[in-house]
Order: structure tokens, then sequence, then C-alpha cells
């Protein structure tokens, strides 16, 4: 836990944080689908932070994947999308929550070259939390659920959204470039189309269906393709 180290967790916790004011505040102005499809373009400026910054460099077959897995979540969520002239800000928050999060991705994937999950998580959300309390309060809103219902809410997110969801990705960032981990991430429109039709009885039409399968496929190309550069280098090296 040298000064570097410190440097990153303080990025994640402030790129964190940024990434969901900014989308909650997107929700508010445009729709849930247009905020949710923007917000997934993460694996975008992932990927171009990781070409412009850091010098990496991707194979033809990745980005025909990455652009394949989003193409399906387009198709997935395209029933719900609606562009307007008075959701252009909207829309734009949600293009900047994409950049916070490709933020949060990159900074975690750096710290967990040598630092544990559980550090990373716990020390970056205290830093979220920090930087969300002033948001927060400034929003006028009730900080504490006034109902049972309510605590169970915010109990589900934390223990299953955060620690769950997000420990999973930060543990996962070990094992997987920055790159390949954000474009799985598109699996969440798809996991979130499943769950609205098991748990709320949400319609599951033949193009939420058909756009789920080429999510899937675009993952499993950008994943080949990850593998095989992967193996390239070790030659190499």
């Amino acid at each position: 836990m040298n000064r570097s180290t410190w440097k990153w967790i303080v990025a994640a916790g402030l790129f964190f944080a940024a990434d969901l004011a900014v989308w909650h505040w997107s929700i508010k102005i445009t729709s849930v689908a247009n905020a949710t499809l923007l917000a997934n373009l993460a694996p975008v400026f992932v990927a171009l932070t990781g070409w412009g910054m850091f010098g990496e460099r991707y194979r033809s077959a990745f980005l025909i994947g990455l652009a394949v897995a989003f193409s399906g979540a387009l198709v997935l969520m395209g029933d719900s999308l609606s562009f307007s002239p008075e959701r252009v800000t909207g829309d734009l928050l949600g293009v900047l929550t994409a950049i916070f999060y490709a933020g949060y991705i990159i900074s975690v994937a750096r710290l967990r070259a040598g630092v544990g999950t559980a550090t990373v998580m716990s020390a970056s959300a205290v830093v979220t939390s920090l930087a969300l309390l002033p948001v927060a309060l400034l929003s006028g809103e009730n900080l504490w659920p006034a109902t049972a219902h309510g605590w169970t809410v915010l109990a589900a997110l934390a223990v299953i959204s955060h620690v769950g969801g997000q420990g999973l990705i930060t543990y996962a960032l070990a094992h997987l470039s920055a790159a390949f981990g954000s474009v799985g991430l598109l699996w969440q429109p798809v996991a979130a189309a499943i769950l609205a039709w098991v748990i709320l009885s949400e319609p599951l039409g033949p193009w939420q269906a058909m756009g789920g399968v080429i999510v899937l496929l675009g993952i499993y190309l950008a994943r080949n393709a990850s593998q095989r550069q992967y193996i390239i280098q070790e030659k190499i090296t």
C-alpha cells in the first residue's frame, strides 16, 4: 500500500461515485433504456484509454467481438429506446456515465495487479461514500428509508449488487484484461431482461432473445481474441 496504490484507490472511489451520481441523474432526464444502453458504452472507452494511455493493442477479432456484443445490447433494448431533442442532455449524461465507469474499471484493474479484492472494495467504498454524501445531501432527498421494504431494497443493493456484483468484478479483473472484463459486463442487460421475465413477469420477446444471443456471441468472440493475444504475448516474453 504505497502512494501509487492509494492514488488508484482514490481514483477508483471517485470514478465510481461519479458513475453512480451521473447515471441516476441521467435516468431522471432520459429513459431508463437510453441511460442503460449508453452507460454500456464503457467497454469502448476502456479500449480507447488502454490504447491511448497505456499503449495496449487489440486484435481486430476483439474489436469485432466488442461491436457485436454492443449491437446485441442495442437489439435487446431496441423496443424501449427513444431519442428526442428533449432528452439530449440525459443521453449525454448516459455517455458520461460510461466514461466514469470505464475509469473505475481501469483503476480497479491496475490495483488488482498487486492488491487483494477485499482491500480494493473496502478502501474504494469509503472514498465513494464520502464523495456521494454531499451529493445526496444536496439532492434534498431523505437519506434513511422510511419503511421495512425500503431497508430491504437498500440491503439488497449493498449485499447483492455491490458486495456480490462489484466484488466479483473486482476479483475477476486480476485474471482478465480490463478491456475484455468490460466487454463481459455487456451481459448485464441480458441478465436484467431474464430476471425481469422470471421475477416481474415482464414479457421477453423474440427480439430480446435474439439480442441476448448476439451479446453472448460478441463476448465469445472477444474472449477468443483475448486468449490468443495472451498466448502470443507469453510466447514473445
